[in-house]
């Protein structure tokens, strides 16, 4: 604050930046902010940067008298009125919209707490804005509210703030535009969180599947949802599941074909027939003898019904409402009784409310319509299924049952008369709901039970005519069954306008998942510099070995048991939660890269193990990560999102990963290159003495032996050299990714016999790790493939060709590296390949991401020539193709050629057709070698 009050404060006269929002983002899964879904906004404040809110004129005041409701936020003091104090004493414009985003969502009716605003570093006066949410679009739509609201409370000067629309614009919201309105502008938002949010049925199932710790995944913009993760999901679409038979669905929606259904059951039912005409209806109704009611044939939420229909022609108007919604329409006999709604869960009837049709009670001075807007202003009720009730509409059918008492809208009943306005009890139409779960006679629940099995429905709503339901409808001889729903609605449960609620998500989801199940399966997280797409094959392979079907995401696709199902870059969460839907998935393991956690956070909200191999200088100036710290900050989410009981896998050898454990979730299992006496580390020993998990590898034969310490115990695996991607060990950067990849699997309890037969079956072949140090044999010379792209890589790699050299004439080398590093980067991955090569083939990148053509060829051409490499070493390509096509025909027998690709698939087919033709190098002359 006193940094802000030392400025100079601009003059009158001196014009004014005006603040505007310069870009968006939600994270969808826990991020580096926090394990909480958040939108953020960047926001730059221009001027408003030397203008806290103690300094605007009434600014606090005139804050408080359009959203009171903010005297509540505690803000950093953790108490009410706590944010109110912030803003007397100055805090910054960008952390006062937080909270009102925050508030608008609250009077919205999707309240969320968690906020914070931090300001971006190297950039005076910009800030991200970061809240809660629990419908993203919502989120976004009261950011620009906020924004728009605090703006007209700011003097003229400061208003007039840019790039609102990167926030949220629908052109179908007219209290976006000008002028602001704050009514308005909440009605607004009210009705986006209606049509983006859950119908009561649906949130209810979710709340109670989050209260349990069932994680939630929307599978669509309505009421589509999956519980769980992979083959321990089950999928909703409101109260209907996934175990719901379809021919009971279409039985139940088949009212005549329910009717005969429970008929021959022997369970009480009227008896009825299904017509196509007025005049079939009408003979219809003499038969089975008046009053009698008409109803479509596939109808719901009681649309076209009509009761108590005592004429041929009150039957032939009931049969017109009814044909509006089916070109068939059942006359039945009318039963009666009370309106009662049975729910049968699973086979057991869990909640009872009985319905009362929309009404009105006379109070002898207002007309029936005046009526019907007195009772319309009960807050309870609202538009659609959104609330406890729902508004009452004059439609044609009111109309037409209050002309059958002799009455219109505009007559006006006596006081205390009660005045029918449906003939149905839907809560949609306005109708009010009692609850009588206690009441229930046990034969009339046994009747309903049975009406659920007859039918076939695991989830069902009995609508139950009976007299009284606290007697059998067989002692009173009146009632029974008139419909059996599928995908009832809970509504009238949760929030009965009388009597106790019921919480009857819970019983579907202890059918879905009784005591003692699981909705989760494990989930394997791997981040890190290098080396996270060779670790989660490794890992993937360990886990295959014992019968599990893997999900397994990489930079270069998704895979089901190691078969390719897309090829892309799948190291990101929207990937990451295409592995978590497939339902035959058992273990899911995920590369889970620095660019996915900073777009949206995790794919998941927790995971059972999780990795950082390395953090190295790479990306550096992208996203506002320009420090290895920021990079490390950014990767820690993993392991801090490793849940109690699951385990953190960290590199003992890397000093920022070590920084990582005070914030790692669950158990720490260290992997090191440097085991054995004298050669651990220190922290590892103590770690390793008070019971911890640790795999290092120890000094011995055939790249060392790879060893597992446990709870005191040390238990040898194998010898590293027995992995044949270690090259008999000599590619140490793949023993690094075992040792991984064996904590990882051994933390979530594989047997170590179980892990080195994976292991000794894991080659760097194409075919199992395509890219990652792949070897071919089948020219004069030979090939190397791997996908080093950064200092850090390219070191790793010259280890392993310095291990090589003496079997070599030359190493040629095709390098590059994407265009959206640093300079300074660029030029070391030039200068390192000076000093590991003989011959460098320079290329661009496929994608120079913002840099002009040939930009990178010359900063890998200055760095190689600063790290001693003479000018007719270079050889600059363009293209990808033409660069490794030059590597290849400038070989010799006895010759390496080392291929950095950027299109991995297409250069390894390119090194297989490769025709034999050769060119050399240093005078272009064409030769033909002979094997």
């Amino acid at each position: 604050m006193s940094e802000a009050r030392e400025r100079d404060v601009p003059a009158e006269d001196a014009p004014f930046a005006v603040a505007r929002v310069l870009e968006r983002g939600a994270w969808r899964g826990p991020s580096a902010y926090g394990r909480l879904p958040m939108v953020r906004f960047m926001l730059d404040l221009g001027t408003l940067e030397a203008w806290p809110s103690d300094r605007l004129p009434n600014f606090t005041d005139r804050l408080l008298g359009v959203l009171p409701s903010l005297q509540e936020h505690g803000c950093s003091y953790r108490k009410t009125g706590g944010f109110v104090r912030r803003l007397r004493e100055g805090t910054w414009f960008g952390h006062v919209s937080e909270h009102v985003a925050l508030e608008l969502q609250s009077l919205a009716g999707q309240q969320t707490f968690k906020g914070k605003t931090r300001s971006v570093r190297g950039k005076p006066g910009v800030y991200n804005v970061m809240y809660g949410y629990r419908e993203e679009a919502v989120g976004f739509m009261a950011g620009r509210l906020a924004l728009q609201l605090l703006e007209i409370l700011l003097p003229s000067e400061f208003q007039g703030i840019e790039g609102l629309d990167r926030l949220y614009a629908d052109p179908r919201e007219p209290a976006l535009t000008e002028p602001f309105e704050i009514e308005a502008a909440l009605e607004a938002l009210k009705r986006l969180a209606r049509r983006s949010g859950f119908g009561p049925s649906t949130r209810s199932l979710v709340q109670e599947a989050e209260r349990r710790g069932i994680p939630v995944m929307r599978l669509d913009d309505q009421s589509f949802v999956q519980l769980g993760w992979g083959r321990r999901q089950e999928r909703l679409r409101a109260s209907m599941t996934g175990r719901t038979s379809h021919i009971a669905v279409e039985n139940a929606g088949h009212k005549h074909v329910t009717r005969a259904l429970l008929l021959d059951a022997g369970l009480p039912a009227p008896r009825g027939e299904v017509v196509r005409t007025a005049e079939e209806a009408a003979k219809a109704a003499r038969t089975l003898k008046f009053p009698v009611v008409t109803k479509p044939l596939d109808g719901n939420h009681g649309r076209g019904v009509s009761v108590g229909l005592d004429t041929a022609e009150a039957v032939q108007r009931g049969f017109e409402l009814a044909q509006r919604h089916s070109p068939r329409v059942i006359v039945e006999e009318m039963l009666q009784g009370h309106d009662h709604r049975v729910l049968v869960v699973g086979g057991e009837v869990v909640a009872v409310a009985e319905r009362i049709p929309a009404h009105v009670i006379g109070d002898g001075s207002s007309t029936i319509a005046e009526l019907v807007a007195i009772t319309n202003r009960d807050v309870r009720r609202g538009e659609g299924h959104e609330t406890v009730m729902t508004r009452i509409r004059i439609d044609d059918h009111v109309r037409d049952v209050l002309a059958r008492s002799g009455m219109t809208p505009e007559s006006t009943p006596a006081l205390g008369v009660s005045v029918q306005l449906r003939d149905t009890a839907n809560l949609s139409t306005g109708g009010t709901a009692v609850d009588r779960t206690d009441e229930i006679h046990p034969e009339n629940a046994m009747i309903a039970r049975r009406a659920a099995n007859t039918i076939g429905l695991d989830v069902a709503g009995i609508d139950f005519l009976v007299p009284d339901i606290r007697k059998s409808v067989r002692e009173t001889g009146h009632g029974g069954i008139v419909e059996v729903n599928a995908a009832p609605g809970f509504r009238m449960h949760l929030h009965p306008s009388e009597g106790r609620p019921r919480n009857v998500a819970r019983p579907v989801l202890d059918m879905l998942y009784p005591r003692g199940s699981q909705s989760r399966i494990p989930i394997i997280a791997i981040t890190g510099t290098n080396g996270k797409s060779t670790t989660c094959r490794m890992v993937g392979r360990i886990f295959r070995a014992t019968g599990a079907t893997v999900g397994m995401t990489s930079t270069s696709g998704i895979y089901l048991n190691e078969e390719r199902i897309a090829a892309l870059d799948a190291s990101g969460p929207k990937s990451a939660r295409l592995v978590l839907r497939e339902q035959t998935v058992d273990v899911a393991v995920l590369e889970t890269a620095r660019g996915g956690i900073l777009r949206e956070g995790l794919g998941f909200d927790r995971c059972d193990a999780g990795a950082v191999l390395n953090v190295d200088a790479d990306h550096l100036g992208v996203k506002g990560m320009d420090t290895v710290e920021d990079l490390a900050w950014v990767k820690a989410v993993v392991v801090e999102s490793v849940a109690r009981d699951g385990v953190s896998v960290l590199n003992a050898d890397d000093r920022l990963t070590v920084g990582m454990n005070r914030r790692s979730g669950g158990r720490t299992a260290w992997f090191s290159l440097c085991g054995g006496d004298g050669q651990m580390p220190d922290f590892v020993r103590r770690h390793v003495a008070l019971g911890g998990m640790a795999v290092v590898r120890e000094p011995g034969a055939f790249g060392g032996e790879i060893v597992i310490w446990d709870h005191g115990d040390r238990l040898p695996l194998m010898s590293a050299g027995e992995i044949p991607a270690t090259l008999r060990g000599a590619a140490e950067f793949n023993v690094a990714n075992a040792l991984a990849a064996v904590a990882l699997a051994y933390g979530q309890g594989i047997a170590p016999p179980m892990i080195r037969m994976a292991l000794a079956s894991f080659a760097s072949t194409f075919e199992q790790v395509p890219g990652r140090l792949n070897v071919f044999d089948g020219h004069a010379f030979r090939v190397i493939l791997d996908y080093a792209h950064n200092p850090a890589g390219l070191l790793a790699l010259g280890k392993v060709i310095a291990s090589m050299r003496p079997q070599y004439r030359r190493v040629i080398a095709v390098v590059s590296t994407p265009g959206d590093r640093r300079d300074e980067d660029i030029r070391e991955v030039g200068r390192i390949a000076a000093e590991i090569f003989d011959e460098l083939v320079f290329r661009e990148a496929p994608d120079g991401r913002g840099r002009p053509e040939g930009d990178i060829l010359r900063l890998l051409t200055e760095g190689a020539v600063a790290g001693g490499a003479g000018r007719q070493r270079i050889h600059p390509r363009v293209h990808e193709r033409e660069a490794v096509d030059t590597a290849l025909r400038g070989a010799s027998p006895g010759d390496l050629v080392v291929l950095l690709p950027t299109e991995v698939e297409e250069t390894w087919r390119e090194v297989i057709e490769f025709d034999g033709r050769h060119v050399n190098l240093d005078d272009g002359k064409s030769r033909q070698v002979t094997e």
